[in-house]
């Protein structure tokens, strides 16, 4: 099983991205573009920019933990984001 920490963009608004964590990447992005995720909802659609894949979930959540921090945020757009 595998744990997926990603990174989407908002297709009409790129300076707007999102982090977060799954298990099931397809239905996930599927969710955030149909709405049904409250912090995604009103920016959407979005594509997927970056994901990277964990093998435990304890991995997974660490690094998007780290995503979500100042320094995280700075690794990310150096090192991860392709647009930028």
């Amino acid at each position: 099983m595998m744990f997926f920490v990603y990174i989407l963009r908002a297709t009409e608004i790129p300076d707007q991205t999102y982090v977060g964590f799954t298990q099931d990447l397809k239905n996930r992005l599927q969710r955030h573009n149909a709405g049904h995720v409250r912090h995604t909802s009103k920016y959407r659609p979005w594509r997927l920019e970056t994901y990277l894949a964990f093998s435990t979930k304890e991995q997974a959540l660490a690094f998007e933990r780290y995503l979500k921090t100042g320094s995280g945020r700075a690794f990310a757009k150096k090192r991860l984001h392709s647009c930028l």
